[in-house]
């Protein structure tokens, strides 16, 4: 196996710090609202740790990607595209059927990459 790449490294601890604060965050909102219990806490984790673990995966697609030729590159990420797809698909339905995960704590943290992502260039703006 290949080592992995820093950049690979340096981006997911970037978006796993993001997801970090937004599901204290999500914890916090539930504790606010007066519905959090074990559940939510269980639910976050479950996703948000998915959601790491689908964003490094695709880290080291890319990666592995970038050193193939462009039609075989484009077969790499598609079918890493679909795996990682599927274990989203898993871990949501296992989320959102088993009563020992909040179905509301499942969901949202899948979005917290997404996020994290598209905050990047207010921190970059004076990296430039």
């Amino acid at each position: 196996m290949k080592k992995i790449d820093q950049v690979v490294l340096k981006e997911t601890l970037y978006v796993s710090a993001w997801v970090l604060i937004f599901s204290a965050l999500t914890q916090a909102v539930f504790l606010l609202i007066g519905k959090w219990d074990y559940t939510v806490l269980f639910g976050n984790l479950l996703s948000a740790s998915a959601a790491i673990l689908n964003f490094f995966l695709m880290g080291i697609s890319v990666q592995k990607a970038v050193t193939k030729e462009e039609k075989e590159a484009k077969n790499v990420l598609k079918i890493s595209q679909l795996y990682r797809n599927i274990l989203l698909l898993v871990v949501t339905v296992v989320g959102v059927v088993l009563k020992c995960f909040n179905t509301w704590s499942v969901i949202i943290p899948l979005f917290f990459p997404r996020i994290a992502i598209m905050l990047r260039p207010l921190f970059d703006k004076g990296r430039s």
